[in-house]
């Protein structure tokens, strides 16, 4: 049942009139009231209604963008990206024409945060959102999220997905439209590469460091690792040989060490992303093993620093500039979204001196 103005008015006990001031700013009203009618805005999840053309208007110059990490490089750089988009090109004045005010919202992972950003996002009349990463595999989370980029789409929000899946068909409230576009990263063929790299050159025992189990990013990486195996015909016990943990440093030492009590012959690891790499290298380094001599290590992404580690790190490189940039681009009205709203991303590997055949 649509939730109407006068709802919101019974709910604060006040009249449709102040409902009306607060939500619009074009009249004072005593902090009290104010603070009671955007309770009750928020407690029934009140979206403007009206027909397009109020509903464009009443739109903001505010743009969010929402990362799970703002410190991780991985998000840092689509939001970077997709904000110099927003901000929009500069005139001769030096000022930018059609510009918008940014926001990077940092949820720390956390589903419930990413949930309260849209809905303060949606209470300033976002003119757009952009939302990275990937998604929580939950499905009353999928639910709540599907209701909410539904109720922005109707209130003239514009929601881009980049680095993200779009959502499942068939979720609950979802609605044709909720979502602009949703920029997909071929994590599965980016991880099946990875894989079959070092199954040529000639690894058999290799281990997997993975991500959180409840994200699809971590769900899509690993059965591309997996399908690499099974085409190769390389058995054994993949749960055995995989361990999951936040996509940190820290998280990579103490899985690599782990798998590598659990199989001291493991001859490769690959790992969730780099930074997880780097605490992987740290772990095989501290057991006296050498990379790539004793064991070969691999990450994913691509990040600043990979290059840059000894010995430079073999990945799979994401554009994640590009994409953010074009996710940028999207939420301005600057580009066409993609045919049926969906793009799937490509990845490259990169070789590198991380990874070598297993001694013989």
């Amino acid at each position: 049942m649509t939730v109407t103005l006068a709802d919101v008015a019974a709910r604060a006990r006040v009249s449709p009139a102040t409902v009306s001031r607060v939500l619009n700013g074009n009249y004072p009203v005593a902090a009290t009231t104010r603070e009671r009618v955007l309770r009750a805005v928020d407690e029934l999840d009140y979206v403007l209604n009206g027909p397009a053309s109020s509903l464009a208007a009443a739109t903001s110059d505010l743009v969010g963008i929402l990362v799970n990490d703002i410190a991780d490089p991985f998000f840092g750089i689509m939001a970077g990206a997709a904000q110099t988009e927003i901000s929009g090109p500069e005139g001769s004045s030096g000022r930018a024409r059609g510009e918008k005010l940014a926001v990077v919202c940092n949820t720390g992972g956390s589903p419930q945060r990413e949930l309260t950003y849209l809905t303060l996002l949606q209470r300033q009349r976002a003119a757009a959102v952009v939302i990275t990463g990937g998604a929580l595999e939950d499905p009353a989370h999928i639910t709540a999220m599907s209701a909410k980029l539904a109720r922005l789409a109707d209130a003239g929000t514009k929601v881009v997905l980049c680095g993200r899946p779009p959502l499942p068909e068939g979720a609950p409230e979802t609605r044709n439209g909720s979502v602009l576009a949703a920029l997909a990263f071929d994590n599965r063929g980016g991880g099946r590469r990875l894989t079959e790299h070092l199954l040529t050159l000639g690894h058999r025992s290799i281990g997997y460091v993975a991500g959180p189990t409840e994200r699809t990013t971590t769900r899509h990486r690993l059965e591309g690792h997996r399908a690499a195996l099974a085409a190769a015909g390389v058995a054994g016990d993949q749960d055995r040989l995989t361990v999951h943990g936040p996509y940190t440093r820290s998280s990579g030492y103490d899985a690599t060490r782990e798998l590598l009590r659990r199989d001291p012959g493991l001859t490769a690891i690959v790992a969730a992303n780099d930074t997880v790499a780097l605490g992987a290298c740290a772990a095989v380094r501290e057991l006296g093993l050498r990379i790539p001599e004793d064991v070969s290590v691999a990450g994913f992404d691509d990040l600043p620093f990979s290059v840059d580690a000894v010995p430079a790190l073999t990945t799979v490189r994401l554009p994640l500039f590009a994409a953010g940039a074009r996710a940028g681009r999207l939420a301005m009205g600057k580009e066409d979204p993609p045919p049926g709203g969906i793009a799937t991303i490509g990845s490259d590997l990169m070789t590198r001196g991380s990874t070598a055949p297993p001694r013989g």
